[in-house]
């Protein structure tokens, strides 16, 4: 039978209530700092954890709860004979229920304007340590960091006097989760405000550090995933960003898929390269038609035109306000995922009817990417984390290798294919004319094949368009191939051991051909 509890919380949702239910089930309660004010207010009876301990709350109130008298009535087990005699004969009670949540660290550092002493005493160090203690000893304490259980274990001790090993075991698992997700948090806060020395002493970005702790909020749990006889969940990171999927709001049409939330990543992603009316088209995490125009409905016809085959049953991305006109375009396909920063009242009403499109407003969609974020990808056993690509060009731009030179069209066209070719899947070969992709050519073991691919699609509209490679040209092949498309212009990275026949190939063709240095594999 429960007969005493420690309340502290930071959270006091639902406090009150508990309190009143516990007091009247006959079971004490301990209590310290503003949760103790709260329930003396609430006019509930509660003893402070002070005259427990007959030792005052001190530091400001940094130490409180840390000593035996609570510990020890926390972590005795209550069947072991010496655990109870050790209890009895230094004077101390056991504690039966554990009801913590802890100081905002989270809260605060999202704070604008946060201080680093903010942020730091917002750290709790008591709090944690009771929630481990109960947890590690849930074979006989009940512990509550989440208001949501509230109700449940209210219950059980309503009609038993006690809450089953199965809920408490269930609730300890859930404690151990929040901490370890709390400490990642401070973890990586400490290592964005600092570098740290590696073993050989050298200075090293705290970016990299020796154990890498991470934490994520499950937003959804997914029908399933990439195929259906595999489970999966959508998590975000714990401090969101505005500009990701993670903070879409879905204005329409069925939950969203595991491949609907890849491809939809990948369609923004490609989408923040442009701030001129944009509209991306991805199929299977690639994009299958850009276009950017003055207008979005120019921008969605070059895009839809690009490949009206692949469009279907695509995500489409657009960085402007939906309107209805564009609605009225887009309802005549079928699409799996619209997103974009807004709709017209008009637009959504239009698309709305389509009952299984998902309709989703980010209104930071086109925010690019800050510089040092990380990106991370799971191999069995492990992950890989690197820098986001945020560069499409050097900051020196290109080099033109060739003794023929792009006209200014055609300089435009070689930028914008430099961005679409960085997000298709390598080897990638895109060709642009008057900045909308007609032809890509993603995902082969060589880049022949490749640039075949997008030649073929392309058809008749490769002629005079613009040539992007992700990676440099082994062999001159390919130029050999761009020449034979009738391709005006070429931009790749460089940097083969036979670059020369590549240019040459170029010169031979007349044919311009520009050198950025920095390769944009996606694996």
């Amino acid at each position: 039978m429960m007969k005493r509890a420690l309340l502290s919380v930071s959270d006091k949702t639902g406090l009150i209530e508990l309190a009143t239910q516990l007091h009247q089930l006959g079971i004490e309660l301990l209590s310290t700092g503003g949760t103790a004010t709260a329930l003396v207010r609430a006019g509930i009876p509660v003893t402070n954890v002070s005259d427990v301990t007959g030792f005052p709350e001190c530091l400001d109130g940094r130490v409180k709860t840390l000593h035996p008298k609570i510990h020890g009535g926390i972590l005795a087990i209550r069947d072991n004979p010496e655990h109870m005699a050790t209890l009895t004969r230094l004077g101390i009670e056991p504690i039966d229920l554990i009801i913590i949540n802890l100081y905002p660290f989270k809260q605060t550092v999202m704070k604008p304007g946060a201080t680093a002493e903010e942020c730091i005493e917002n750290i709790d160090i008591g709090g944690p340590s009771m929630l481990r203690a109960a947890a590690k000893n849930h074979h006989d304490v009940t512990v509550l960091v989440d208001p949501a259980d509230y109700a449940k274990v209210l219950a059980e001790i309503a009609a038993t006097g006690n809450t089953t090993l199965d809920t408490r075991f269930g609730l300890a698992r859930k404690v151990f989760e929040h901490t370890a997700a709390y400490d990642a948090l401070i973890a990586q806060y400490f290592q964005s405000q600092t570098s740290q020395s590696s073993s050989d002493g050298q200075e090293i970005p705290a970016k990299w550090p020796e154990q890498l702790t991470l934490t994520y909020e499950r937003v959804s749990s997914l029908r399933y995933g990439e195929n259906p006889h595999q489970s999966a969940s959508f998590y975000r990171e714990a401090l969101p960003k505005s500009g990701s999927l993670t903070e879409a709001e879905q204005l329409g049409g069925k939950e969203l898929s595991y491949n609907n939330l890849a491809d939809t990543d990948a369609a923004i992603a490609l989408l923040k390269e442009f701030s001129e009316p944009t509209v991306v088209a991805v199929k299977h995490a690639n994009p299958c038609g850009v276009g950017s125009a003055d207008t979005l409905l120019s921008a969605w016809a070059k895009a839809y035109e690009a490949d009206t085959v692949s469009i279907f049953g695509g995500i489409v991305a657009l960085n402007r306000p939906v309107t209805a006109e564009v609605a009225d375009q887009m309802k005549e396909i079928f699409l799996e995922v619209i997103i974009a920063p807004d709709y017209d009242a008009a637009a959504l009403e239009i698309l709305q009817k389509k009952k299984n499109l998902r309709l989703l407003k980010l209104p930071a969609v086109a925010e690019p990417i800050s510089a040092g974020e990380q990106m991370i990808k799971a191999v069995y056993g492990g992950i890989l984390v690197q820098d986001q690509d945020t560069q499409v060009l050097p900051a020196t731009g290109y080099t033109v290798v060739t003794e023929a030179q792009p006209s200014d069209a055609d300089k435009d066209d070689l930028l914008f294919a430099m961005k679409v070719v960085k997000h298709v899947k390598s080897n990638a070969i895109v060709l642009v004319k008057d900045r909308q992709t007609v032809g890509i050519g993603p995902g082969q073991p060589n880049r022949i094949t490749s640039a075949g691919i997008a030649i073929a699609n392309a058809k008749d509209k490769a002629r005079g368009s613009v040539l992007g490679s992700d990676a440099f040209f082994p062999f001159a092949d390919t130029v050999q191939a761009a020449a034979a498309a009738g391709i005006a212009a070429i931009i790749q990275p460089g940097g083969s051991l036979r670059d020369q026949e590549s240019i040459d190939a170029c010169n031979a063709a007349h044919i311009p051909m520009a050198f950025t240095g920095m390769r944009h594999f996606r694996h």
